[in-house]
């Protein structure tokens, strides 16, 4: 493996070396809240390495497990409004959860519906499963009956790997009880390989069990595997190559040594090839939907095209953590090193740093996605004049129309137009960007000297270098001759670069709205 190749190029071409076609991709994800960036990764990292495959004229199916047969354990910070609607379903099955919004057909769909939206918006095709739909339909069965069959293995095998000791009654499946309805509070009492008998009095915390007792076909499809067993299942019946886990799911006790254990050992099947990825961190702590900590993708997709968004997660070393800090001044930092990478030669990719490798790869992996109209076209971006020149023309001149003409880039400002809108509207544009043109009457005699001197043929740069050798030959302190334009300029004595603020305006203007 070459250390110099993108994580989605290495695991494409060891599913081509290892595994048959056609190749399958899985993935999955609990609908229990909204989607953040860790969830965004759950399901754009395969997309990612499907679209690795796929390049290399192989054929390969991604499929998405919405996991909206789990237990509603909590109401999350965004649906605190219905905690009273809420809480008399805890412990049911997501997918039998009223929406208390109204908009979908349970709480799980309605966490579920954001999901599809943001792959739609991030241009990942996949097949999206309702594991709920798979059981219903009877496509666990054999797992169900395999593993009630073999429960002495299976429980070894799931504290082996766990490295704790189950309950006595633990059993490979969880029953929903036909009385309260509830998935969480049940526990089987007996079992043959074809049917079960349960009782709901289970304690949970957040919850408690009615009491009912009841029995079950398993050809009623009535519950489910518990997680450890549901993960390898899942994997049998989409034939998976390939998916990954994070890496909590990585470590020594982590459920990826059981779904190992339970499919060569148990199961005696092949094995996935299995890959981790960090953790996506918000402000240094892990992002949590229920607990409402880091920011959402759809807030984030809002002050951000989903070009940078998609850049800011596939640049790093898979395992590398990802730590969002979203303040202006680090999102302006990342839009800037997107659009850096824009301008490396695709075609020298081989005579690149590693670190300029990266993020050629990353940037071209980015672009081109998504349902902003430019599904099919590679390395390239939706706008020309960059973010920065963007709102600085439009905080020049407050008129759309006028930024289109200066930067001469009518639909990429169109397409910025929303992201920097919202920027203004949050309070995110950064300090040296958040300023009102307003020239002084008064100017000092070294700022009309020095305006003077320019022209509108200088770009820039030369605008730029001019501060420096007027400041020099004069004596001055370049910083304190930088603070007395600005505040010549825009009545404070910070602003974006002088070069770059002086071009936008064009000299003849400063001129004449100075009395020069």
């Amino acid at each position: 493996m070459s250390e110099h190749k993108h994580w989605s190029e290495w695991l494409a071409e060891r599913v081509i070396e290892e595994k048959k076609e056609p190749y399958a991709i899985s993935g999955g994800m609990t609908t229990s809240g909204p989607a953040h960036l860790g969830t965004l990764c759950e399901f754009m990292f395969p997309s990612v390495i499907q679209k690795a495959i796929e390049k290399k004229g192989k054929k390969c199916a991604f499929y998405f497990v919405a996991d909206i047969l789990d237990a509603f354990d909590g109401v999350p910070v965004a649906m605190e409004q219905y905690t009273k609607e809420l809480e008399p379903h805890f412990g049911k099955p997501l997918c039998n959860v009223p929406d208390p919004t109204g908009k979908t057909k349970s709480f799980g769909d309605h966490y579920l519906d954001e999901a599809r939206e943001l792959m739609k918006k991030f241009g990942v095709g996949c097949q999206l499963i309702r594991i709920n739909e798979y059981y219903e339909e009877g496509k666990f069965d054999e797992y169900i009956s395999f593993f009630l069959e073999h429960a002495p293995e299976a429980r070894k095998i799931v504290e082996e790997t766990s490295g704790k000791e189950e309950k006595k009654d633990w059993s490979p499946i969880m029953p929903i009880c036909q009385n309260c309805g509830k998935v969480a509070t049940t526990r089987v009492v007996s079992h043959t390989n074809e049917e079960y008998e349960y009782i709901c009095d289970k304690d949970v915390k957040y919850t408690k069990g009615c009491g009912y007792r009841g029995k079950n076909k398993i050809s009623d499809h009535k519950c489910k595997l518990v997680w450890r067993l549901h993960w390898p299942a899942w994997k049998q019946i989409f034939g998976t190559s390939i998916e990954g886990a994070g890496i909590d799911h990585h470590t020594q006790g982590g459920s990826e040594d059981t779904c190992r254990e339970v499919t060569l050992n148990l199961m005696k099947k092949d094995y996935h090839i299995p890959y981790r990825y960090g953790f996506i961190l918000f402000q240094g702590r892990k992002y949590s939907k229920s607990k409402g900590i880091g920011m959402g993708v759809t807030d984030l997709v809002k002050l951000l095209p989903v070009e940078i968004v998609k850049y800011i997660l596939v640049k790093p070393d898979l395992e590398e953590n990802i730590d969002i800090n979203p303040t202006p001044e680090n999102l302006l930092r990342t839009v800037e090193d997107f659009e850096g990478a824009g301008k490396f030669d695709q075609s020298k990719l081989n005579e690149m740093t590693r670190a300029d490798r990266k993020r050629a790869i990353a940037y071209s992996i980015s672009v081109g996605t998504g349902d902003n109209g430019n599904n099919n076209q590679e390395n390239k971006v939706n706008w020309k004049s960059s973010f920065l020149d963007t709102l600085l023309y439009y905080q020049l001149y407050k008129d759309w129309g006028e930024v289109a003409k200066r930067t001469n880039d009518p639909d990429g400002v169109a397409y910025l137009r929303p992201y920097i809108e919202a920027w203004i509207e949050k309070g995110f544009v950064p300090q040296d960007y958040d300023f009102k043109y307003q020239p002084t009457n008064s100017p000092s005699e070294n700022v009309k000297k020095f305006v003077a001197t320019l022209n509108d043929n200088m770009d820039a740069l030369a605008i730029h270098n001019a501060v420096f050798e007027f400041a020099k030959a004069n004596g001055i302190e370049p910083k304190a001759f930088f603070a007395e334009l600005y505040q010549a300029l825009l009545g404070k004595e910070k602003g974006p670069k002088m070069g770059k603020l002086l071009s936008a305006l064009k000299p003849s203007k400063v001129q004449k709205d100075l009395g020069i």
